[in-house]
């Protein structure tokens, strides 16, 4: 799930598919780049909009916090893919895919 803060301050949440780049500290999203979740973002301006990113299994939790913002260069949308279809599945194609990159600043779970 992401959540992010709509501009009347009420938060939206949507369920995500993430993956995780431990060495970087960098999460990814893929999506339509016409998504609520990223326009949301691009909203935010430079500095990146405040979210949040869990996931849940059983008992087990997880959350990353941190600053996102919205990237469409072809290079990162593609290694943004290729991360995810190692995690889950290859996406169906999408020509307005972007890909919303968090800078993690916070983890919180159990395990």
């Amino acid at each position: 799930m992401l959540s992010t803060v709509r501009p009347d301050g009420t938060v939206h949440v949507v369920m995500v598919g993430a993956t995780l780049d431990l060495k970087t500290g960098i999460a990814r999203i893929i999506c339509s780049g016409r998504s609520h979740k990223a326009r949301q973002v691009r909203a935010a301006g430079a500095e990146g909009a405040a979210v949040a990113v869990s996931q849940v299994d059983g008992p087990r939790w997880s959350t990353l916090e941190g600053r996102a913002v919205v990237r469409d260069e072809p290079e990162q949308v593609a290694d943004a893919v290729r991360r995810y279809a190692e995690r889950y599945r290859q996406p169906r194609e999408n020509p307005e895919r972007v890909v919303i990159e968090i800078t993690v600043t916070k983890v919180l779970g159990n395990a």
